[in-house]
């Protein structure tokens, strides 16, 4: 399956593709991909966080840019409008639980009724054939089981972050039954795993805090280091999302919900997380327990992702020791002064390269 890569790639060229959230980390990313494949890209998100790696990397000079907010459906609309896509990839969301606590309806707003406006612009668009809505693994009422979460389990996030991504899911199902079945829109959601990747400066995420901690010279500090979570590296469900989108496109029967995430040995608990980032890291990094408890976290989380395994072939490239080290490399690089737009696109061409 060494071609697949190539396939999705090559797929996307002269598509024109709508992407919400492009200033983000997974936005930057997906974006980057597209423009490699010679996608027709239009972006739409907040400006850039200052240290953010849609700066470092140029972004916003490579492709249509649109600062929005995606609460304001009229703003949304017009660049919407303008962009007449074909493929729309939806990510654009408040994505922090710990904020979510702090500003439950900043949250529920983003990433409700922002699920809300990106579909009522597809509902009102004859242009768009595939859409899919990213969310998460947190969608799922977690019963702390030590097995995955299968795609027909309830969906009842406990925080409001991940409720408000359940909320997202039953949104997106009622525009899919209720306007674009007999539209010939083909519309998808993803619930992926825990994500790590270079150019991820989010406050509260695990590795980002390990390199600050580090970078500052001290213990990185963690709060529920047995808490197990699936981690990918970002170009894994990245390059899924591109595979669902362009399978729907090509075959609306294949439109519906699927899991994304690394296989079980992905599955690891915070503190082997941080462990496998210390050694990759080196230079005496260490951790450890502070002891704090912060608000809720479920203690197991996991997916089941045979289904987009079985229905589209999709299966993860690089495991998790090897998602840390990559993340590291591009941590140095970025520090050390590299082009890290050239060593962006060398290792994302050696991702879809790389045999399954």
């Amino acid at each position: 399956m060494a071609d697949m890569g190539n396939m999705i790639l090559d797929f996307y060229r002269d598509k024109k593709v709508f992407v919400t959230g492009h200033t983000g980390f997974k936005g930057a990313w997906l974006c980057t991909i597209l423009r490699m494949a010679g996608a027709e890209v239009t972006g739409f998100a907040l400006p850039p966080e200052e240290l953010s790696l849609c700066r470092i990397i140029g972004l916003e000079e490579k492709i249509t840019s649109v600062h929005g907010d995606i609460r304001d459906l009229e703003a949304l609309r017009c660049a919407f409008e303008a962009a007449k896509p074909e493929i729309v990839l939806h990510l654009a969301a408040q994505p922090i639980v710990r904020e979510s606590y702090r500003d439950p309806v900043g949250t529920y707003a983003s990433n409700v009724m922002g699920t809300v406006h990106i579909l009522e612009c597809v509902r009102q668009s004859d242009c768009v054939r595939s859409f899919l809505n990213v969310t998460t693994d947190k969608v799922y009422q977690n019963r702390q089981w030590p097995w995955g979460y299968r795609e027909t389990d309830v969906l009842n996030g406990f925080d409001p972050y991940a409720n408000s991504k359940s909320c997202s899911e039953l949104v997106t199902d009622s525009y899919r039954n209720s306007f674009f079945a007999d539209k010939g829109v083909a519309v998808s959601t993803a619930r992926a795993g825990n994500v790590i990747g270079g150019g991820d400066f989010a406050a509260d995420r695990i590795i980002p805090d390990c390199i600050r901690a580090v970078r500052a010279g001290r213990p990185i500090q963690l709060r529920n280091p047995h808490s197990v979570r699936p981690y990918q590296h970002v170009l894994e469900p990245l390059s899924a999302y591109l595979l669902i989108a362009q399978r729907q496109h090509e075959n609306s029967d294949l439109a519906g919900s699927y899991n994304v995430g690394p296989d079980s040995g992905g599955c690891l608990t915070t503190g082997a997380l941080a462990e496998l980032f210390c050694q990759a890291w080196g230079e005496g990094a260490r951790w450890e327990h502070t002891g704090r408890q912060g608000p809720h976290e479920d203690a197991v989380l996991k997916l089941d992702c045979s289904k987009i395994g079985t229905v589209l072939g999709w299966r993860p490239r690089w495991d998790v020791e090897r998602a840390v080290r990559e993340t590291v490399d591009w941590t140095k690089a970025w520090m050390d002064g590299q082009n890290i737009p050239d060593y962006m696109e060398r290792h994302i061409r050696g991702y879809f390269n790389e045999p399954v």
